[in-house]
């Protein structure tokens, strides 16, 4: 489908409040408001045009991130040459469905353009287009795109500091520097770090703790942590350790979010499997639930349609909480359950 067709499809979508309204109280961005967290997904800005996909991100989520939208490459394909037109669809759709944004990525060390990765720069150089990068794009979503995730996978799997591109070019600090930059650039929006495989226990979950306690340290403007949780029913970590971990990290005064959550089950999925599925869903979302300083749960998509995991996890499959033709499946009615049950303990204290 080309971008115009697209785009004349998303509008008619937005065009659509009132009726998607409609239906939005019977979803699970209702319950989730009630239990006093957002329940979110991330957007592949290109399906907007499909109806019913549409139809159910307005119904049963009140946060999106773009899958892609807002990466580098998308954004700044040449340099200086900012394009925004992903990016202002998924801002101009999430507003006409009363929905928070939360903007990804502005740093991470992959979806970068060959103008830059195979450019010749100095250190000051690319502290010059970080910057201008970082800056243009909150700037122009300021009080708009109510968080970020500046940073992202700056871990590794042995807990120490990964070399990346941004590291290697300009050195430790980038990390600081990018939170600096995006504060300045919009006070009031929520500034995250976001990584994967350390949402429990282990060596990784120590290095992003480490990481981020010396960034509250310094004093730089960090306001909360994601945990990314792309799990499969045999690497999942154990609920408990979860709890621990955003515990220790809200002891540091930062926030945290369940903010990538898919399940992938090996195809096809037996009925069985899909239980296991809802049932570690509504793990993790307990696990969030019992801690106050939790504020959203994501997952890293809405329907296996579009779901990245076929394509990087071959023979791979069905990790979402809704199928390819947008049915529910039993982890959904397993977070419904439970956001139901919060809500009505949240409602019945003084």
């Amino acid at each position: 489908m080309s971008w115009r067709i697209t785009m004349m499809a998303i509008a008619s979508a937005v065009a659509c409040t009132t009726a998607t309204f409609a239906l939005a109280a019977d979803g699970v961005r209702s319950l989730a408001h009630t239990a006093g967290i957002h329940f979110g997904t991330a957007v592949n800005v290109e399906a907007l045009g499909d109806a019913p996909y549409s139809r159910l991100l307005a119904r049963e989520f009140d946060l999106v991130t773009p899958e892609n939208a807002m990466k580098f490459s998308v954004i700044q394909p040449e340099r200086g040459r900012f394009d925004f037109t992903q990016a202002d669809a998924l801002v101009a759709f999430a507003e006409a469905h009363a929905m928070q944004v939360n903007g990804h990525v502005l740093v991470w060390d992959q979806q970068l353009p060959d103008w830059l990765t195979q450019g010749h720069f100095s250190s000051d150089e690319l502290k010059a287009i970080l910057r201008e990068h970082i800056q243009t794009v909150v700037a122009r979503y300021r009080g708009r795109v109510a968080s970020w995730d500046v940073a992202a996978e700056a871990v590794g799997e042995d807990g120490k500091p990964r070399e990346t591109f941004w590291s290697r070019g300009i050195g430790p600090d980038y990390l600081a520097l990018a939170f600096r930059w995006a504060h300045e650039s919009d006070p009031q929006a929520r500034l995250r770090y976001n990584d994967y495989g350390g949402e429990g226990a282990g060596a990784k979950s120590d290095g992003i703790y480490t990481l981020v306690a010396d960034l509250r340290t310094h004093r730089v403007p960090i306001d909360a942590v994601g945990l990314q949780m792309h799990v499969s029913l045999n690497d999942a970590p154990r609920a408990e350790d979860v709890r621990i971990n955003m515990k220790r990290l809200a002891a540091l005064g930062l926030q945290t979010d369940i903010t990538e959550m898919d399940v992938m089950l090996s195809m096809p999925a037996s009925r069985a499997a899909l239980r296991k599925q809802a049932v570690l869903y509504g793990a993790m979302l307990q696990a969030c639930l019992a801690v106050p300083q939790c504020r959203s749960f994501s997952t890293w998509g809405a329907t296996d349609r579009y779901s990245w995991i076929p394509e990087f996890f071959p023979g791979q499959d069905a990790a979402l909480l809704f199928d390819a033709d947008g049915r529910a499946k039993p982890a959904y009615y397993s977070v419904r359950r439970l956001l139901q049950h919060a809500g009505r303990g949240k409602a019945g204290r003084p």
